[in-house]
Parts: structure tokens; sequence; C-alpha cells
């Protein structure tokens, strides 16, 4: 029973380990910056900066197999898959379009400019300027799925219908967390506003 008890104990502290330093390297993630607009009861209007983002286009809408296989590209080239071998900061959140064919993107840190980027070595990356822009965004925590960002988008379709604010159909899912993160997980559906 005691050798159970130990491993059980080191278990748990590896566990909290990862769990700290998740918590502390989020603080040193530069994060795409807003302005809170209004906030209502179930969600906010927020004004987004002009940002560029690292890109790739996945021809799927399983949340899944795009978020495994559009992390894996778009983290290769900021982890060196690159011409100059460069590594660059990670950025939050990654964000995703909710299309038939989904885009994941990268935020590039504010401290780069477009001219200084190395070229990616895979021919599926592409660099977006998405323009400033006014959004609404629902919050959520836990861990996503494809039924529960669909879920988020039906709650946040209702309560800006019930607002009377229009909306286009540029729908995207932001993920905060690191992937190994258990706790404080945030999540979230914006749309683009008229």
């Amino acid at each position: 029973m005691k050798p159970i008890l130990i491993i059980l104990g080191i278990l748990i502290a590896g566990v909290l380990l990862v769990q700290l330093y998740a918590m502390k390297s989020q603080k040193d993630i530069e994060v795409y910056s807003y302005t809170l607009v209004k906030a209502y009861d179930d969600f906010e209007v927020r004004e987004y900066e002009s940002s560029l983002f690292t890109s790739v286009k996945l021809p799927t809408n399983d949340f899944k197999e795009a978020s495994s296989k559009g992390f894996s590209v778009l983290a290769g080239y900021i982890f060196g898959g690159n011409d100059k071998e460069q590594q660059i900061a990670m950025t939050s959140p990654v964000s995703m379009s909710l299309e038939d064919s989904m885009t994941m993107m990268f935020m590039v840190p504010k401290e780069l400019r477009r001219d200084e980027l190395p070229l990616p070595n895979s021919n599926e990356i592409s660099f977006k300027e998405e323009p400033a822009r006014t959004i609404a965004a629902i919050t959520f925590g836990g861990w996503s799925d494809s039924n529960k960002i669909e879920s988020y988008k039906q709650k946040l379709i209702s309560a800006l219908d019930k607002e009377g604010l229009s909306y286009t159909d540029k729908f995207f899912f932001l993920g905060y967390n690191a992937p190994y993160e258990m706790t404080n997980r945030r999540n979230e559906v914006i749309v683009e506003l008229d």
C-alpha cells in the first residue's frame, strides 16, 4: 500500500508542477489586444486593432482534426521551421475560423513587421493582415470540442439577436490555453459586427 501512495504522491506533485509552469508561462505570452466597448450579460463588444497573423487553411470543418493539423503546421514555423531557422514567440489566443474549410491563425508578435518575418518552410503557411474591427465575444471555460463551440456560437447569435445587433457570417473560435493546462481554461466564440 505504501508504494502506491508514494507513486500517487509523485504523480500529483508532477501535475501540480506542470500547472504552475503553465500559469507562469501564460503571463509571458503576448495577447491579441482589444478595448472593451460594452459588456452585456452574456457577451462583450470589443474593438480590436489591426494585427498580422500567420495562417494555414485546412480542408475540414472538424474541430479536432483541424486544430491538431493546424497547430502542428504553425508551431513548426514559429519553432524554427523557416528559412532563417528563427524562433518566434508564441502569442495568444490561437484563432480558428468556423467555416467549411477552417483557417487556423497565430498572431505575429507586435515587435515584428511583415518584411522582417522569415519565410516558412511549409507552403501551406501564409500571412494575413486582419484590419481593425468591432467584434462580439462570448467566453466559456473548460475543454473545447465541435459541439461545445457550436453551442456557444448559437448562444452568441441568440444574444446578439435579442439586443438587435447585426453581425457578419465571420465567426471564429479563440483558444487561450496550452493543451496541458488543466485549470482556468478560457475559450471564446467571436463574430465580426456590421
